[in-house]
């Protein structure tokens, strides 16, 4: 995974330069098939001599270069962990790159997925998680939240999102309730798509899995031109890092869980039915 991540974030440097992959080999003094290697997260081994002269001719700035360099350090772990700030930069999340790549999405958490959440609900998300940024930070983090929904709902080729949510995240206030009323009554009209399923997990579920289940996405890829499809991968979020599993058999495992707890959550219409009756308790 930091491979491919390495490889999309250079390839979408050098066709934001302009540069041909000859032209970029040239200037780095490597042959075309070492840069097409990176690019595609297939080098043989990958050299950090590499990555700094192509930071260097594509004019990645600190915070990207800083990235890939992580990224490279760490290109040939199967099951792969970071702390903000260790390897990866705070400032670059690496979980967007890989989100953006994915044809689908098939989560479970306690709050509404950025994908989903209305301005409001993720301005106070992101000004509760970093309560020390000026506020055109905060703004700026918003915007590419919202960016991201494009995801789901363009036209073209939509993201297929799948997501489980604790009712937990139906009665906990962010925000306030004026706040809470409109992001539930987004969450069920955008249900209504065809690539967006929303399924509650209720109390009356208790513990379908016998022990308890953190927050996950299951990001899977459609195939490229040649039919060739990039391993599935679970995304683990935490208080201070992530982790990325793509071993099969930790994927399954987590589908498994996630087959298991839509078992017991109410179905679609039930849960715009939920949604809305929420959303009408907190508007009075």
């Amino acid at each position: 995974m930091p491979r491919r991540q390495l490889g999309r974030h250079l390839r979408e440097l050098r066709q934001e330069s302009g540069l041909t992959i000859a032209e970029v080999a040239r200037l780095i003094e490597r042959g075309a098939g070492t840069v097409q290697r990176l690019e595609t997260g297939t080098p043989h081994r990958i050299r950090l001599l590499d990555i700094e002269a192509l930071c260097r001719v594509l004019h990645a700035d600190r915070t990207m270069t800083d990235a890939l360099m992580g990224l490279a350090r760490q290109g040939n772990d199967r099951s792969w962990w970071h702390e903000y700030g260790d390897l990866i930069p705070e400032g670059f999340d690496v979980y967007i790159g890989l989100e953006a790549a994915a044809a689908s999405s098939t989560s479970y958490g306690i709050i509404v997925p950025g994908l989903l959440q209305t301005p409001s609900y993720a301005e106070v998300m992101i000004r509760t998680a970093y309560p020390d940024n000026e506020s055109s930070e905060i703004s700026r983090r918003v915007q590419m939240r919202l960016h991201r929904q494009k995801l789901v709902t363009r036209t073209w080729r939509p993201m297929h999102a799948t997501v489980l949510l604790d009712e937990h995240a139906v009665h906990r206030v962010v925000g306030s309730p004026a706040i809470m009323s409109q992001q539930l009554r987004h969450l069920a009209d955008l249900s209504t798509r065809d690539n967006i399923e929303v399924r509650v997990v209720p109390f009356t579920a208790a513990s379908p899995l016998g022990d308890v289940i953190g927050p996950y996405f299951i990001l899977d890829f459609a195939p490229d031109a040649k039919g060739t499809r990039e391993p599935s991968v679970v995304h683990l979020e935490s208080f201070t890092g992530s982790l990325y599993l793509e071993q099969s058999e930790s994927v399954e495992r987590y589908r498994m869980a996630h087959r298991e707890l839509t078992r017991v959550a109410l179905n679609p219409q039930q849960t715009r039915d939920l949604l809305r009756q929420a959303a009408r308790r907190y508007a009075r």
